[in-house]
């Protein structure tokens, strides 16, 4: 338990500050570039709730790894509706590593990345950008990680969760619907539970 609070108090910081970084970078494509602080207000504690509650039910580093990023991910998601190729990158090179290094068959999980990716930018298509390009690219970075069938659970999972979040947000009046939703903390945040339940 001590582990997992420092390693989360340590990596909240080093994240939040890495997220400012990429924030500032002249070609950072934020929605909200004039709201910075304010949509950032509740960063710091989302992290750190984040990565106390993975690193705290898993004991491999590479699964403290995909906690540390798919944290970073929901909230960059959630503040800008951006997600970052700069983490996605690193995200999915640790997804190869890690599988390489489980032994697991390498051409199965790039079938995943293909096949999440693919759905998800066949569905970008057909809704003409209902799906970001971020989106698509986290779809690919996750299918390295779990595989077409845990995969399959992710987008399940996170359809009905973002779904129920959206509608009590349109109930309430903070959003109408047309406007844009961010699924990607959602699937974030249900890959996180399945790579951390399924040790």
């Amino acid at each position: 338990m001590l582990t997992a609070l420092i390693l989360s108090a340590v990596l909240t910081e080093l994240g939040s500050r890495w997220i400012d970084f990429l924030y500032r970078m002249p070609t950072a494509p934020l929605t909200f570039p004039d709201e910075i602080s304010s949509r950032a207000r509740f960063r710091k504690p989302l992290l750190a709730v984040l990565m106390f509650a993975g690193f705290f039910s898993v004991q491999e580093i590479y699964l403290g790894a995909a906690v540390f990023f798919l944290a970073l991910i929901t909230a960059t998601d959630f503040e800008q509706y951006v997600i970052f190729d700069r983490m996605l990158l690193p995200f999915a090179l640790a997804g190869i590593l890690a599988a390489a290094y489980l032994g697991l068959p390498l051409g199965e999980r790039f079938l995943a990345a293909a096949l999440g990716g693919g759905i998800f930018l066949l569905i970008a298509l057909v809704s003409r950008g209902g799906i970001g390009g971020g989106d698509i690219k986290l779809m690919a970075t996750l299918g390295l990680w779990l595989g077409a069938e845990t995969l399959l659970n992710v987008v399940i999972a996170a359809c009905i969760g973002g779904g129920i979040v959206a509608v009590a947000l349109i109930l309430a009046g903070k959003k109408n619907r047309t406007d844009y939703f961010a699924y990607g903390p959602y699937f974030a945040l249900a890959a996180m539970y399945f790579l951390c339940t399924a040790v």
